[in-house]
């Protein structure tokens, strides 16, 4: 919270914290929450059972795995979101959609410690031929379950959400 020092409504600089979670302006009584952003995380297997990952391309944690994903988009639900986010990074046309779980999580952005709460889904994909690396992926590549590494997942939630994962398929 310590990057909003004036009220975004009045412009006051009387901007002080009123609760964990909350800033509020003693000029004009706008109070700020600072809330989670939604993202999405997909988990998806090829016929052969293996998983799709990726490398960031992206600070944070370049060069780490990640999984395909992304933040939500404003009047978007996450399962639009998830959908739209595979299409961007890896070209998969997803046709379906089953959530398992959610983590909160931290994420560096511009220099800010950005809360979100990212969600995990399960999707099915029409045609894995198509697969290619694009936006801020770096490269994809399937793994079978029993060669992946969470330390290598570059953020806690998507390792938290990996380890999970394994657990419940392996």
């Amino acid at each position: 919270m310590q990057h909003y020092r004036y009220c975004p409504v009045c412009g006051s600089a009387d901007f002080l914290v009123s609760s964990p979670k909350s800033k509020q302006c003693r000029h004009c009584g706008y109070e700020l929450f600072i809330n989670p952003s939604a993202a999405v995380v997909a988990f998806i297997r090829n016929g052969r059972g293996e998983l799709l990952v990726v490398e960031r391309d992206c600070e944070p944690a370049k060069g780490t795995l990640d999984l395909p994903g992304g933040f939500t988009d404003i009047d978007e639900t996450v399962e639009e979101s998830v959908i739209r986010e595979i299409k961007e990074e890896t070209g998969l046309t997803v046709t379906a959609t089953t959530y398992l779980f959610s983590y909160p999580n931290h994420y560096l952005y511009s220099g800010m410690d950005i809360p979100t709460l990212d969600f995990f889904f399960e999707c099915q994909v029409e045609d894995t031929s198509v697969l290619h690396a694009a936006d801020d992926a770096a490269s994809c590549q399937w793994l079978p379950l029993h060669e992946i590494q969470p330390e290598r997942f570059g953020l806690k939630s998507i390792r938290q959400g990996v380890i999970r994962y394994l657990k419940s398929r392996c």
